[in-house]
C-alpha cells in the first residue's frame, strides 16, 4: 500500500515547475549503472530509491539521456517528487544532478542525496544538511556541481572488515549474508526518513540505527 495518495505525473519533454502551494523535491540515489554493480555496497543509494519508488507507486523508470540519469516522477499530496539515479557512474554523479536541478528548477534546499558511507557503521543511517564529501567521490562530484548545502541521507556500510580492506574493493563488494538479512530494515528506515523529509522539508541532524 502506498504511503501517499497516488497522483501521477507524466515524464514529458517540458520542465514541471512548482505552482502555487506545490513543492518540488529531488531525491538522488548514488550508484553505478549496470547489472554487475547491483547489490554492491556502493549502490545502496540506488537500492533505497528503488525501494521508495516501489512502496509509493511511482511510474516506471525512464532513461533521460539528455539529463544523464534514470528518472521517475510522482505527486504525493502537494509535493512533486523527482527520483533520480545518475547513469554517469559514481564519480560523475554531479553532472546528472546539476542537469536535473536546472531542467526542473530545483534548488539545494529541495534536494536530498542518498548514498553509502564508510565512516558510518553498518546498520546506522545519518541524515543532515550540508557537510563535506568525507572522501566519497560521488558526493565530491555533487559538491563540485551543486555546492555543499544539499541534504544527505548517509547509509552506513562501515565494519571491522572495511577497516582492514582496501576501500575501493570493499565498497564495490557485495553485502555478506548477515548484512543482506538486515538490508530490508535499512531500506525501510531510509524510506521512512525520506517520507518525513518530503512531508516537512526539514533536515535535523540525527542518527538512526536498525540494529
Amino acid at each position: 500500500m502506498a504511503l501517499f495518495e497516488q497522483k501521477r505525473d507524466m515524464l514529458s519533454g517540458s520542465p514541471l515547475y512548482s505552482i502555487g502551494s506545490n513543492r518540488t523535491v529531488l531525491i538522488i540515489g548514488l550508484g553505478n549503472p549496470g547489472k554487475e554493480y547491483d547489490g554492491t555496497r556502493h549502490n545502496v543509494g540506488f537500492a533505497v530509491v528503488d525501494e521508495f519508488a516501489k512502496k509509493n507507486d511511482f511510474p516506471g523508470w525512464v532513461t533521460k539521456k539528455d539529463l544523464k540519469c534514470h528518472l521517475t516522477i510522482h505527486t504525493q499530496g502537494d509535493t512533486r517528487v523527482i527520483l533520480c539515479k545518475p547513469t554517469t557512474f559514481m564519480n560523475d554523479s554531479g553532472q546528472a544532478a546539476g542537469a536535473v536541478q536546472k531542467f526542473y528548477r530545483v534548488y539545494n534546499a529541495q534536494t536530498l542525496a542518498v548514498y553509502d558511507e564508510l565512516a558510518v557503521e553498518f546498520g546506522n543511517l545519518r541524515i543532515r544538511l550540508g557537510g563535506s564529501d568525507a572522501g566519497h567521490n560521488g558526493v565530491k562530484s555533487l559538491i563540485n556541481h551543486l555546492g555543499d548545502d544539499f541534504g544527505r541521507l548517509r547509509i552506513g556500510i562501515g565494519s571491522e572488515i572495511s577497516q582492514k580492506t582496501d576501500a575501493s574493493d570493499f565498497v564495490l563488494g557485495r553485502f555478506n549474508k548477515k548484512e543482506q538479512e538486515t538490508l530490508p530494515l535499512i531500506k525501510n528506515e531510509a524510506t521512512t526518513l525520506i517520507t518525513k523529509y518530503i512531508l516537512n522539508g526539514n533536515l535535523s541532524h540525527k542518527t538512526r540505527s536498525v540494529l
